[in-house]
């Protein structure tokens, strides 16, 4: 099965960017695969390189940077939600890309599932 994610949620307020990123694992791990995640709302602040989380606590811009190159998974912020934030190509991981959100409806189109997490 070909599945798309869309992330609503930024990375430490919600615990919604966990378990997206947990779901993409386990559906990569039974054999499915995970087109891109499209990152809108506040959902587009998990890609920023301004992220520095403490030693102990979970990086969440390196695990989706990380699942993108092993994986071939598009990580996608939406245009209108970054530019609402100050977010631009000089501030996003390698490996992310700022597109429209006319992208969106494509991953939807071309997936078997569009899975949505946060509110």
């Amino acid at each position: 099965m070909n599945i798309g994610i869309l992330l609503k949620e930024g990375p430490y307020n919600h615990q919604a960017s966990d378990t997206a990123f947990k779901f993409a694992e386990a559906a990569i791990k039974k054999g499915h695969k995970v087109d891109a995640v499209f990152l809108y709302n506040d959902g587009v602040t998990n890609v920023t390189k301004h992220m520095d989380p403490p030693q102990d606590d979970r990086d969440i811009a390196r695990r989706w940077n990380e699942l993108g190159k092993e994986h071939g998974v598009e990580v996608l912020a939406c245009i209108a939600a970054s530019k609402r934030r100050g977010i631009n190509d000089d501030v996003i991981i390698e490996g992310a890309e700022i597109t429209g959100l006319g992208t969106l409806t494509d991953i939807a189109i071309r997936n078997d599932r569009l899975v949505t997490f946060g509110d």
